[in-house]
């Protein structure tokens, strides 16, 4: 896997610009970036100026992301709708060929829905050549496993929907990688990974995922058993860190970027 998967790095580890983040993955190797979309709305330049930044650095994007509590939105649909047409037009100025949709958080998530808006946001999404990569998060109101993200795409039927696996969500609710166990390897189209020592506290697991999440070896997360189940089943997509921890954000860039990355070549040749 490490020497064939593409690497990245999501920007949520580093502090400074957009540019600045680019610049400290691209030193530190990595072969692509997630950004998100206060990278684009905080960056003095335009969106059509960062991919212009990416593609000098030759850093690839592998999503743009995210747009939050889309899926069965019944009190916004509209407004959500719209706002994931402009996310859209700003994917494709900035070059992405991937939009990240986690599973709706919100109370007031209507299951009815999930699967209309997930298939009219597919299809809206192919008029401008991208993909959804679909997230199911540990505290998502309805769909908060993979088996239940891999059950709804399967109802969307729709080849530009699919999914993202994040070890912080499989393992912090104890689950394990036979969650993987019936979904095609080319369906996932990104892989996550994070570290953490035993299992959050479910009352504050949003906090802890959003600010404690650790580099790959610093926990105890059986985050082997997942790159080698993987690797077994010729998963040859995007694979890297996302990690949210207050204490590397506050160090240099690009000091947290090279031990990033050899946090994740260490895992990947274990």
């Amino acid at each position: 896997m490490a020497s064939t998967n593409p690497l990245f790095l999501n920007t949520v580890l580093l502090r400074g610009s957009a540019e600045e983040k680019i610049e400290a993955a691209r030193k530190a190797g990595f072969d692509q970036i997630e950004m998100w979309r206060e990278d684009v709305s905080g960056s003095a330049k335009s969106a059509d100026a960062l991919k212009n930044v990416l593609q000098n650095s030759g850093v690839a994007l592998t999503d743009y992301q995210v747009l939050l509590d889309f899926d069965g939105a019944s009190v916004s649909r509209s407004s959500k709708r719209d706002e994931a047409v402009q996310m859209m037009h700003v994917a494709r100025e900035l070059g992405a060929d991937t939009i990240l949709v986690p599973a709706n958080t919100s109370a007031q998530c209507d299951s009815n829905l999930v699967v209309d808006d997930l298939a009219w946001l597919a299809d809206e999404a192919r008029k401008y050549r991208l993909n959804i990569a679909y997230e199911a998060m540990a505290w998502s109101t309805f769909i908060n496993t993979l088996p239940k993200a891999w059950d709804i795409i399967q109802k969307v039927n729709r080849d530009n929907l699919g999914l993202v696996v994040d070890a912080f969500h499989i393992f912090s609710l104890g689950r394990t990688v036979a969650d993987l166990q019936d979904i095609p390897v080319e369906r996932i189209f990104l892989v996550q990974l994070s570290d953490f020592t035993g299992l959050p506290d479910i009352k504050n697991i949003v906090e802890t995922a959003r600010h404690s999440r650790l580099l790959p070896g610093e926990g105890d997360f059986p985050l082997t058993d997942l790159v080698d189940t993987l690797l077994s089943r010729r998963y040859a997509g995007p694979v890297g860190l996302e990690v949210f921890n207050d204490n590397l954000k506050s160090q240099q860039a690009d000091e947290v970027a090279k031990k990033a990355m050899r946090a994740l070549k260490a895992l990947l040749t274990e």
